[in-house]
């Protein structure tokens, strides 16, 4: 197994800590870059994929942009602009809240719906890629270990 000083030409000895730091983001990198090579062919990004899943979740239920943002994985990214592109791809649809005007409640369509019943199995197939060098059990190990980094973080 490669030493990620050695991957990334790293001269010096990094502390434990950041060590773990920079594995878990070069690893977030090769993940990521993975997962949106799948999607590349389809003209969506990671993000967008992460909106039509959540929306899916929502089985019907209208969600407005606060519920979709809370529940990205990437807390950083630009919602509205995600929603947007999803829109002109006809896989989301917005409209105003009959209760409260203020408010836009965000569905997914049944082109979005056909979509992810499309692509699944491909990034279904890369995630289990991905995992492949692992064991179960390490795979349960690698979930609870990120978990416990989690709250520590916050």
């Amino acid at each position: 197994m490669e030493r990620i000083e050695d991957i990334l030409k790293i001269k010096k000895n990094l502390a434990l800590s950041k060590k773990a730091v920079v594995n878990l983001l070069y690893t977030y990198g090769y993940i990521n870059h993975k997962l949106n090579n799948v999607l590349k062919p389809f003209e969506i990004s990671i993000q967008q994929f992460n909106v039509l899943r959540i929306l899916r979740g929502q089985n019907g239920i209208p969600a407005s942009l606060a519920t979709i943002q809370e529940r990205m994985i990437n807390k950083m990214s630009n919602t509205t602009r995600l929603i947007d592109k999803l829109i002109k791809k006809d896989y989301v649809k917005k409209e105003v809240n009959e209760r409260n005007k203020r408010k836009i409640d965000i569905t997914i369509t049944q082109d979005g719906l056909n979509f992810l019943d499309e692509i699944d199995h491909l990034i279904d197939r890369t995630e289990n890629d991905i995992m492949s060098t692992l064991t179960h059990d390490e795979t349960l190990e690698l979930i609870r270990l990120l978990g416990k980094t989690r709250l520590i973080a916050n």
